[in-house]
């Protein structure tokens, strides 16, 4: 508890310090906007942070700068990203959907288990529901400017997870209240818990087990204690990044036919990148010694389908 109070003292001591920084940065250079994102720059979402603040730049002319904040350097997790940009706490955030689920049920959607199987069919639900995501976020103070798919999800182990027997003796990290549900169902002791979070866990052996894709640098954090990855393919959810709906609309006409060009190349860019992504995350993997299983045992598979079915089922949110 004392360690813990401590990183958070650390965390708005640090925060207090950027943003006296940033103040004088802006008084000389122009506007400056955080982008705050609880997961590593080099991760699909964090290389996206980057893509989009060079975008912003160039667009804008310098007018506006963007700082990215990854590894929840602005002391925000995805679950409070929501409120803090609504707040303006932050003016922009990259949020993981499933974090936020509890607040809008669509941000369920794409972490919801084999409801897709491959990235044409993430495209078109997310392409479908983009008018309720652009809603959802405009009831809390903020407009979406953009989604980056994940890489799709699976089981990181220490031991094989080859049978039903072996999912019920793990203590598994899932991202989201529906996949808790599902391994629950299995007979794992499954809870949420934010990757900032999570290496603390690993190193203590309160989980021994993460539902994750493991993207870039997420992936790292999750080898050094989990030298197992089963592909399940569970899912291919998005996180979204926005920006607080008040600072959009003090810009003037200029700057928001910038920020929104820039915003769409940046998609563009984080979906094409889903193309190769899967490979160089395994070859990456194998380097560092994994053990990658792609071909999930049916009686497994069978299990999983039927309890997330059920999970689904219950939680009332099958879209």
């Amino acid at each position: 508890m004392q360690n813990s109070a401590m990183n958070r003292a650390r965390s708005v001591l640090a925060a207090a310090v950027f943003f006296l920084a940033a103040g004088a940065a802006a008084h000389e250079h122009g506007e400056q906007w955080t982008l705050a994102n609880e997961y590593p720059a080099t991760s699909l979402p964090g290389e996206g942070d980057e893509f989009f603040a060079r975008a912003v730049a160039d667009a804008t002319e310098g007018r506006i700068s963007i700082v990215t904040m990854p590894e929840a350097k602005l002391g925000y997790r995805s679950r409070a990203q929501l409120k803090a940009v609504a707040e303006g706490h932050t003016q922009l955030a990259n949020t993981f959907g499933g974090a936020i689920a509890e607040d809008e049920p669509v941000f369920a959607l794409s972490s919801q288990p084999f409801v897709v199987d491959d990235i044409a069919k993430a495209r078109a639900l997310y392409d479908n529901r983009r008018e309720a995501y652009d809603a959802a976020f405009a009831r809390h103070n903020q407009k979406l400017l953009w989604s980056t798919p994940w890489p799709p999800s699976g089981l990181w182990t220490k031991i094989p997870a080859d049978s039903v027997d072996a999912i019920r003796k793990l203590r598994l990290r899932t991202y989201d209240k529906t996949g808790t549900d599902v391994f629950t169902r299995l007979g794992a002791t499954a809870s949420v818990v934010s990757f900032a979070d999570l290496p603390a866990k690993l190193d203590s052996g309160e989980i021994d087990a993460v539902l994750s894709s493991g993207d870039g640098g997420a992936g790292r954090k999750l080898w050094e204690k989990l030298p197992r990855f089963m592909a399940i393919n569970y899912a291919f959810p998005l996180s979204f990044t926005t920006v607080n709906l008040d600072k959009w609309k003090a810009l003037d006409d200029k700057s928001r036919r910038a920020i929104a060009t820039a915003a769409a190349q940046t998609e563009a860019r984080q979906w094409a990148a889903l193309e190769t992504r899967v490979a160089q995350n395994y070859a990456r993997m194998r380097e560092n010694g994994m053990t990658i299983e792609t071909q999930v045992p049916p009686a497994v598979a069978a299990a999983l389908r039927d309890a997330a079915r059920a999970a689904i089922d219950a939680s009332g949110t099958r879209q």
